[in-house]
């Protein structure tokens, strides 16, 4: 069985009415009966141009937004139909790391409050047990145990996503999505957080939806590859085959457009 499925799912946005009431009102479907399948374990990479609906339909698989229509399952559990505690206790299993390393970090909590944050609302442990596992962490993503009483401000971008990362990591779930992890990071920093991903996937045992605008960096982390064009999956398989052998279009176009990334160790 699937660990994570979405069926015709649908988002609507309302559009063109002003504050004040007039304007024409209109209709955009950020996701368009979009339907797929992530297996545990996995890596489903989901590519496209800015503003195809990848965020979205991200947020939607998290319930972090409503859906218009459709239907999803984690683990088994209908997630659209889930109560507000059912809700509470899948977010311990469904976990998200931001696209901005700035934006995403409060900037008046420490590292140590960041990180812990996740555990004080889902689990009942010791504050020692918690400072215990915020310092394991801390050796996961690759930072010193001192980092944990500093602040955001003290950190460059690529050590603030890992901090992101740690994180979403911090009630041990089974599903994270990865919104872009890389795009505000250099080249070189970016290579970095994607091995940093691979490495912990398996660790933790993680399965991942990877969000990016970029296929060379999905296809070398990616088990399978769907690719999103105005709201609408048109293209989904193995990902050597999709790099390899484009079906659509639209596919060979991203392929052509975006220079190759190094992500070698």
């Amino acid at each position: 069985m699937s660990l994570v499925e979405a069926r015709n799912l649908v988002k609507v946005y309302a559009t063109g009415e002003s504050v004040f009431g007039g304007g024409a009102k209109g209709h955009v479907r950020a996701v368009d009966d979009v339907s797929l399948e992530i297996e545990a374990g996995e890596t489903l990479g989901l590519v496209g141009e800015s503003g195809c609906g990848k965020s979205t339909l991200g947020r939607l698989l998290l319930r972090l937004i409503e859906a218009t229509s459709g239907s999803m399952r984690f683990d088994g559990q209908d997630v659209l139909k889930a109560s507000g505690s059912e809700v509470r206790a899948l977010r311990r299993d469904m976990q998200i790391v931001f696209q901005d390393p700035f934006g995403s970090l409060d900037p008046r909590m420490n590292i140590e409050q960041i990180v812990t944050e996740p555990i004080d609302i889902h689990e009942r442990i010791s504050a020692e047990q918690r400072r215990q596992r915020a310092r394991e962490l801390m050796g996961a993503v690759g930072l010193e145990e001192s980092a944990l009483h500093r602040y955001p401000h003290e950190f460059s971008g690529g050590q603030r996503q890992r901090i992101g990362i740690a994180r979403a990591l911090a009630v041990r779930p089974k599903f994270v999505v990865l919104d872009e992890p890389v795009s505000a990071l250099d080249v070189s920093v970016g290579a970095q957080i994607v091995n940093l991903l691979a490495r912990l996937q398996k660790e933790f045992h993680l399965t991942y939806l990877f969000i990016s605008h970029s296929m060379p960096v999905v296809g070398y982390l990616a088990t399978r590859i769907a690719v999103m064009k105005q709201g609408r999956i048109v293209e989904l398989g193995p990902a050597e085959q999709v790099i390899a052998s484009p079906r659509n279009a639209y596919t060979q176009g991203l392929l052509e457009a975006v220079p190759e990334v190094d992500v070698t160790p």
